[in-house]
């Protein structure tokens, strides 16, 4: 009796295995993510990092209303007669100094995830391989809207005056956006690079703080020696402070502008195929 009922068991555990199995391979796959839905989900993962350790917004509000507090102060009666005449010309200088440095932050969070062995789930995954970096680059476009808007509202406090009105305003943090999405896929290949986020964070800094301190962000180049005019005149940084100081100031400079897409655009065809060849190798 007994073998008789286990055998009849048997026969039905098979029976349904056959059928589970055959309704699995029935059933239809879901259909493949398409580039801009896992590209804006690393995105909004970037995002939710910010909402659990809040700290990270930091840099982007304490550090550039200390920067423009010090530099309208201490330098603004020296350089321009007063503070209240040196704010408008420092102060889309200091935005994008402000912005420009922040994005090294992309490269240190790229690492830290590489060490902690997240990248290896991300590959695995049936998604757009870049879709992990421009997630990133997205989560951090946030951090710089919210630097800029910071900075803005100090300014504004403080007496600046945009002429361009809100349009200009806009059109100005636009272009500042959209150089820093570029320009922030040159820490994402040292993160992938380095060994360690401190490793990027010393590199990021030795190249964010000459880049930013020899341009036009805080004096016009006219007061430099000639040679180093030379430098500091075809910098990209001046280009884009240049550019986004013409905009908020209700002009349309037509060739900084152009001369900043054109960084942007080199930045991102050099950068961006470099940083996925590491990626993929990584």
């Amino acid at each position: 009796m007994s073998t008789a009922t286990s055998t009849k068991s048997k026969e039905l555990s098979a029976v349904s295995t056959e059928s589970l199995a055959a309704l699995l391979v029935a059933k239809e796959r879901p259909p493949r993510p398409s580039a801009l839905s896992t590209s804006l989900t690393f995105g909004w993962r970037a995002i939710l990092k910010i909402k659990h350790v809040p700290e990270q917004l930091f840099d982007v509000t304490a550090f550039p209303i200390m920067n423009l507090l010090m530099f309208t102060y201490l330098f603004g009666g020296a350089l321009a007669g007063s503070p209240g005449d040196y704010i408008q010309f420092v102060l889309p200088g200091i935005l994008v100094m402000s912005v420009v440095m922040i994005t090294m932050y992309t490269g240190v969070s790229v690492n830290i995830d590489i060490e902690k062995g997240v990248f290896d789930r991300f590959r695995s995954l049936p998604i757009w391989r870049p879709s992990a970096m421009v997630g990133y680059l997205l989560g951090d476009a946030l951090r710089y809207t919210i630097a800029s808007v910071v900075m803005l509202v100090v300014g504004l406090l403080l007496g600046y005056r945009p002429d361009g009105g809100f349009g200009g305003v806009v059109a100005g943090i636009a272009l500042l956006l959209v150089f820093s999405f570029a320009f922030s896929w040159i820490w994402t290949m040292f993160g992938l690079m380095l060994r360690t986020e401190k490793s990027v964070m010393s590199v990021s800094m030795m190249v964010i703080f000459p880049l930013t301190f020899l341009s036009n962000v805080f004096v016009d180049p006219k007061t430099m020696p000639g040679w180093l005019q030379a430098f500091v005149n075809n910098s990209p940084i001046t280009h884009l402070a240049s550019a986004v100081r013409g905009l908020m100031a209700g002009d349309w400079p037509g060739t900084e502008i152009a001369w900043t897409l054109g960084w942007a655009g080199a930045l991102l065809l050099v950068f961006g195929p470099v940083t996925m060849r590491l990626y993929n190798r990584k």
